[in-house]
């Protein structure tokens, strides 16, 4: 697989449990591309939190969200990359290729009680509550409905597909537009 376009940038975006995580280590595995996909998780971590603390802390104080956002757009501009966040296609207004994931809420439960445990009625209570807490932050913060993703090059319902089924369509949709060849 050759990448015909220099430096180039893709931002993979989704609600959690769609796949964002698989997709783009995959992607950017094939691709050769830096993998950019600092979360809420990553500033958990590294501020010996929980993501529940977080995301509760990130209700009352917008600085956690503007500080994942910046680093991860800063990242994915220093190199060719693949970036995969909540807002990628939003943050990276000057990637080359964007893809937004899309899966149901009982589906990307399932999925995250799989990767983490639980109790699925918990988790999806949990999903549910972090989705809108996501989408009213988003739209406080930046003016973004990420409910509104029609301009994405790619919209992909995971649910139809694996990992392997969803990189082979952001592929296709890259070597369409002439980024890469294979």
């Amino acid at each position: 697989m050759r990448v015909l376009k220099e430096n180039l940038r893709i931002a993979v975006s989704g609600k959690s449990g769609c796949g964002n995580t698989s997709v783009c280590k995959r992607l950017s595995s094939l691709l050769g591309l830096q993998l950019v996909n600092w979360t809420f998780r990553n500033l958990a971590d590294e501020r010996g939190m929980t993501l529940e603390q977080v995301i509760e802390s990130a209700k009352h104080d917008p600085s956690y969200d503007r500080l994942v956002d910046t680093r991860q757009v800063e990242l994915a501009r220093q190199q060719p990359s693949v970036l995969g966040s909540r807002l990628a296609i939003w943050m990276l207004d000057d990637a080359d290729f964007k893809v937004f994931l899309t899966a149901s809420a009982e589906t990307r439960a399932s999925r995250i009680v799989q990767r983490e445990g639980g109790n699925f009625d918990e988790v999806f209570s949990f999903t549910k509550m972090r989705d809108s807490e996501d989408s009213r932050r988003y739209l406080e913060l930046y003016g973004i409905d990420n409910s509104s993703f029609d301009f994405a090059d790619l919209v992909v319902n995971t649910e139809d597909y694996d990992i392997d089924g969803v990189v082979n369509l952001i592929l296709q949709g890259l070597k369409s537009e002439n980024l890469i060849d294979f």
